[in-house]
């Protein structure tokens, strides 16, 4: 044990000292926050505001109303020709919308013979939001034509908010604000975990490699054996990527706690979302905090950090042994596909999770060992029943042994193999052996 903490400490320190350890943990959290203000930015640099004319000769659409990036400008009759022959010419209207004349409120003739002509090209969204702001008001007309005035389609329209109460857990559960946070939160966590697991375990599999080709490992065996240079290169770097998660989680627990300061009224009594009510970023980041410190956030960090963990000792085992079994970075593909596999497995099968997630596939993603370091994480926002993560992580422990045994068998033979390329059955034979 005493050889094993001294590898685990000579890989961790050589890691942590790096500056580029530091100032990607220390900026990391900004970072990400920077990537994700950046990309709403992108998204809302993109749109494009358009110049409708409209030139209604059905003497009904008066009040199409206008959107953030559609303004319509009604035309007189005398000018719809004039401004569909400079429509090609002019940069003031980007589109001519034209309405032919209702006839014994004929709709469908009217929909079928509605054009929009335009001098550019128009998107999806912008054309969608046109042709829905016309049903509407077709709609309205409808309505209207069966004696229902404007107060009675109001209240037809009016949308219904269901309010609902889990009695297990004593509590109203789950808004629409509260249910997206979490789903949020769970994408994160989850794909934090699949990255780590892979950057991380690639890094134990290149270490192992390096050694082995440059015969370093012959000297270091001399010393200790090798099922605890394997063990102490795992924990190494196991505590590096929770050196940085632990620092992270600090950061966002303590900026949640000082947003949540100035948490006001911004809760979901009425009939609006909370989400209509946000008028700016530091307004969206205090409505988030107080949603993240209303869920049970010790028992998300640690169970997160649990399945962190142990999935990343599962597979950094079978990267490491694959390190040992190889020659070269090359012939390592061949293998690490299989430990990829069940990870983007349980990440892509994790978003119906986010949908439903005590459905039967959130179920068996979340206690299969090779899955559930993903599915698990994906789940634990929205709760799990306790003897679901009793038996998860009972499976999971045993797993993790189970691999580190099987890894070890391969790596004491295979750290000391060169020039000979190990095939699957030669590898299954020093399992056995």
């Amino acid at each position: 044990m005493r050889n094993v903490i001294l590898i685990t400490k000579r890989e961790y320190l050589t890691q942590v000292k790096k500056k580029s350890f530091v100032a990607l943990t220390l900026m990391g959290p900004i970072l990400l926050l920077l990537f994700g203000v950046a990309i709403t930015y992108m998204f809302k640099a993109n749109k494009t505001h358009y110049n409708i004319a409209v030139a209604d000769y059905s003497g009904i659409f008066s009040r199409l109303e206008n959107t953030d990036d559609i303004t319509y400008q009604y035309l007189a009759k005398n000018t719809v020709q004039t401004v569909k022959e400079t429509l090609t010419e002019t940069n003031a209207i980007d589109g001519l919308l034209m309405i032919p004349p209702l006839k014994s409120k004929d709709y469908s003739t009217l929909a079928s013979q509605t054009k929009l002509f335009t001098n550019k090209q128009i998107n999806l969204e912008s054309r969608q939001k046109m042709a829905s702001g016309i049903s509407d008001e077709i709609r309205k007309l409808k309505i209207k034509d069966l004696g229902i005035d404007e107060y009675q389609i109001a209240n037809l329209s009016q949308n219904f908010v269901l309010y609902t109460q889990n009695l297990k857990d004593k509590k109203k559960d789950d808004d629409a604000f509260l249910f997206g946070v979490k789903s949020v939160l769970a994408g994160l966590l989850m794909y934090a975990t699949f990255m780590f697991i892979i950057i991380y375990g690639v890094r134990v599999m290149r270490s192992v490699l390096e050694e082995k080709n440059n015969r370093v490992v012959e000297i270091i065996i001399s010393s200790v054996n090798p099922f605890e240079l394997m063990m102490g290169k795992i924990l190494g770097v196991t505590l590096v990527a929770l050196t940085q998660f632990i620092i992270w989680i600090s950061m966002t627990v303590v900026a949640a706690f000082f947003l949540n300061q100035k948490y006001t009224s911004l809760s979901a009594e009425a009939t609006d979302s909370p989400l209509t009510k946000i008028g700016d970023l530091p307004e969206a980041l205090t409505l988030v905090s107080h949603s993240l410190l209303s869920m049970d956030y010790i028992t998300i960090i640690s169970v997160f950090i649990f399945y962190f963990l142990l999935g990343y000792i599962f597979y950094s085992a079978i990267y490491a042994a694959v390190g040992s079994a190889v020659d070269n970075e090359t012939e390592t593909q061949q293998f690490t596909f299989f430990a990829i596999l069940p990870l983007m497995l349980g990440l892509y099968g994790s978003f119906s999770i986010m949908g439903n997630p005590e459905g039967p596939l959130a179920f068996w993603l979340s206690i299969i060992p090779l899955t559930s370091p993903i599915a698990m994480i994906a789940r634990i926002p929205f709760g799990v029943p306790i003897w679901q993560l009793l038996l998860s992580m009972s499976l999971m422990m045993a797993s993790v042994l189970f691999m580190i045994f099987v890894a070890g068998k391969v790596y004491r033979v295979g750290i000391l193999m060169y020039g000979n390329k190990a095939s699957a059955r030669e590898i299954w034979k020093w399992i056995k052996s």
